[in-house]
């Protein structure tokens, strides 16, 4: 197994393996709320998967699964002409639709979701929500005496996609790759704001258009650009959104520790003749067990 096989079967590792799982939950969820909502029977109408899920970065072993479900305006029109807190009123009615599907999950409305928690530690996080004309959505948050607030997941998810696209389909994978880095860790760092670096440096990274054999120099590439982030910086611009994401925390001296791990790496599978076992232990010491040794 050479060095292209060793990120593909990472990768693969990596990958979300209950996406059945997910899929069926979804479309019941999805169906119990067009049913009192919408008078529809769909499992897929005015429902979108977002969060890393969304947008198609999200690791093997992730917890939390949002979803936005689009409501008629009539109902916002009931919520909003309550006179105190109709945002904690609308989501408890939410609540209530998706127990008539799983009387038994821990289910509560929690702020700006609904939270659907489930024995295999997956947690969905439903957010209802109005269409907007520009496409972004209103939600409801019940926190301080309830306020509406707005959310635009659509353009990020596009923009994600359309970059995977164009660089031979590199940063979904680079994206779930450091994941597998903050996870194994302890990075303070969230999701989007991992997808919004991955984002920015690959457009610029000499070798996007290659595949598999080029990921020992994306990781090392990738985790030097890390590291010389601005300390100071408090946020970033979402792909697509523009919306602010803010950093939780100091990120930049894991990743130059774990570019200077992936400089070893790299030495010993450059050697002749090759120190492959050395090699992956290393990349084992950034990424974890899912690596292959």
């Amino acid at each position: 197994m050479g060095l292209a096989e060793w990120f593909s079967t990472f990768c693969s590792n990596i990958q979300v393996q209950d996406g059945g799982t997910i899929s069926y939950r979804y479309k019941r969820i999805t169906r119990q709320l067009n049913t009192d909502f919408w008078s529809s029977n769909s499992d897929t109408s005015h429902s979108l998967y977002v969060g890393s899920y969304g947008r198609n970065t999200a690791t093997h072993g992730f917890s939390d699964l949002d979803i936005i479900f689009q409501l008629p305006y009539s109902v916002y029109e009931k919520y909003n002409g309550y006179a105190t807190n109709g945002q904690s009123a609308l989501l408890q009615a939410v609540k209530a639709s998706i127990n008539r599907t799983y009387p038994t999950a821990n289910t509560g409305a929690d702020g700006q979701v609904v939270v659907v928690s489930f024995t295999d530690g997956i947690t969905f996080e439903i957010v209802p929500a109005f269409a907007n004309t520009d496409d972004s959505y209103t939600f409801p948050n019940s926190n301080n005496g309830g306020s509406w607030r707005t959310t635009n997941p659509k353009p990020e998810i596009k923009a994600i996609r359309d970059r995977n696209l164009s660089c031979n389909y590199n940063l979904v994978p680079l994206c779930r790759i450091i994941r597998a880095w903050k996870n194994k860790w302890s990075v303070p760092i969230g999701g989007l704001l991992i997808d919004t670096l991955a984002y920015q440096f690959i457009n610029g990274w000499q070798h996007k258009d290659k595949s598999y054999l080029y990921y020992d120099f994306m990781c090392r590439d990738f985790f030097k650009w890390m590291s010389e982030q601005d300390k100071d910086q408090e946020y970033w611009k979402a792909p697509g959104s523009g919306q602010y994401v803010y950093g939780k925390g100091l990120f930049q001296y894991k990743a130059k520790q774990c570019y200077n791990i992936s400089l070893d790496a790299i030495a010993y599978e450059s050697e002749n003749p090759k120190k492959e076992w050395s090699a992956k232990k290393k990349w084992r010491e950034i990424f974890g067990t899912a690596f292959p040794d």
